[in-house]
């Protein structure tokens, strides 16, 4: 008895352990294109869509769902039409999609928001030339027993239709019993002449999350301890979270900023009706200092690159240990 009275100790912070180090058995992935989309299973389940359909605005991920199953994003229409309201999502702002990478103010153009919604804008965006992002060809897509990748080139055009820019989006997929992980790195490189990112507050890579995961039910908090909108919103940090109860499951949704993303540790655009994004440019929107200027040009025929992860995690952020996840992330990003 002696002698298990020592070992059961050691036994139990071994597997607490194994639960921090996310060494749980990795499920398999499994990509399946259909014309503009690609199918994401993990595990044999329905995890998420990539959308790149050249006659919609710009590709997305919709929906996210965790290991249960659960949906963790907004389901809205993924066409360029939408109802006119949605009677569980009071910000309904059609032009945020499940997941996605875009920016108010790239060459001038707006990439964030699109133009087929543009009679639900406010007067300022009303008046905006938009962008598009345009597929170009499919990269990479790789099935595989613990991870699976998409990668994809698309043009950066204005109304014009002539490319400025070219952007490459790759995503890996993984999870496991109690979560999913996806890698997320976006490259964009300039043309024959260079491309300025404005300083604004709409952007730039985004998760919209489920309505009842919106304030006060579900709770943001980020990596220095912050907790609720107004102390998160136009902050940086390394991380944010939200957690809540969606259909009765207890789960969260994490997004980290790599130390190897532009600006590291971002700015957050979070906002408690349910939008998690990471911008590092609207500086005078977050300090409400117009001398603050946050805009960047990059030149000609040089690159950018932005990396980020989205957890999805079972239980509340402290239940994830979503701090110590973010350490070995930044150990190997």
């Amino acid at each position: 008895m002696q002698r298990l009275r020592v070992c059961l100790p050691s036994l139990l912070a071994t597997s607490a352990l194994l639960v921090l180090c996310g060494t749980t058995h990795a499920e398999p992935v499994s990509l399946t294109r259909h014309g503009d989309t690609i199918a994401v299973e993990i595990g044999g389940k329905p995890f998420t869509t990539y959308t790149f359909d050249p006659s919609i605005a710009k590709a997305f991920l919709e929906p996210l769902r965790d290991a249960k199953g659960t949906i963790v994003t907004r389901t809205l229409a993924v066409g360029n039409e939408v109802p006119p309201g949605h009677e569980h999502d009071n910000g309904f702002e059609p032009h945020q999609r499940g997941m996605y990478f875009a920016h108010g103010r790239v060459g001038g153009y707006n990439f964030w928001s699109e133009e087929a919604f543009k009679k639900y804008f406010g007067p300022s965006d009303a008046i905006d030339q938009y962008g598009r992002m345009v597929f170009r060809k499919l990269n990479k897509i790789k099935s595989g027993p613990s991870s699976g990748v998409i990668r994809a080139t698309f043009d950066l055009e204005g109304p014009d239709k002539k490319p400025f820019a070219e952007e490459t989006q790759e995503y890996k997929f993984s999870g496991d019993a109690t979560s999913r992980v996806i890698d997320c790195e976006f490259v964009i490189k300039a043309g024959t002449k260079p491309v300025k990112f404005g300083d604004t507050k709409e952007g730039t890579f985004a998760v919209r999350l489920n309505p009842q995961l919106d304030a006060p039910d579900g709770k943001m908090v980020n990596s220095e301890g912050k907790e609720g909108e107004s102390l998160v919103w136009g902050k940086r940090a390394n991380w944010v979270d939200v957690d809540g109860v969606v259909d009765g499951d207890k789960l969260g949704v994490a997004v980290f900023d790599s130390p190897g993303s532009f600006r590291h540790p971002t700015y957050w655009h979070a906002r408690g009706y349910g939008l998690l994004a990471a911008n590092p440019f609207g500086l005078s929107y977050f300090y409400t200092d117009p001398k603050k200027d946050g805009s960047y040009t990059l030149p000609a025929g040089q690159s950018i690159r932005f990396r980020y992860r989205v957890l999805i995690h079972e239980g509340t952020y402290k239940d994830a240990h979503v701090a110590d996840k973010y350490t070995q992330y930044a150990a190997h990003p």
